[in-house]
């Protein structure tokens, strides 16, 4: 059963840092790209970053030089600095792999809440 789960979240003051962690089980992970998305009520998911097994990396503008994406082979990290109250969201682990047929595989996690006081 593959599995992905989130942890790090919570409540910190604008300024602030956050490390968020997500451990996947159930499948090899490392030819998966990895990546990070939020999305707060009445909006769509956005994507935050994203990482793949060669450790190329890619991120969002409104989050670049503040966030820094990492990965192991089973885990994917990102470490969130200088925050801001716009970066409230519940954040989700996503694992990918897509194939030269065309399907994709994709996994989520259950999300963990960042929330950024001004």
């Amino acid at each position: 059963q593959v599995r992905l789960v989130e942890s790090g979240g919570g409540l910190v003051e604008s300024g602030g840092s956050l490390r968020l962690s997500c451990v996947a089980s159930g499948k090899d992970f490392t030819v998966y790209t990895m990546g990070w998305f939020r999305q707060v009520p009445g909006k769509e998911r956005e994507l935050v970053a994203t990482i793949d097994g060669g450790r190329n990396t890619d991120y969002s503008p409104s989050v670049k030089a503040r966030f820094t994406i990492s990965r192991d082979a089973d885990a994917v990290y990102l470490q969130m600095n200088s925050l801001k109250p716009e970066d409230t969201a519940l954040y989700s682990c996503n694992a990918r792999r897509r194939w030269p047929n065309g399907r994709v595989n994709d996994y989520w996690g259950q999300g963990t809440q960042v929330t950024v006081s001004s």
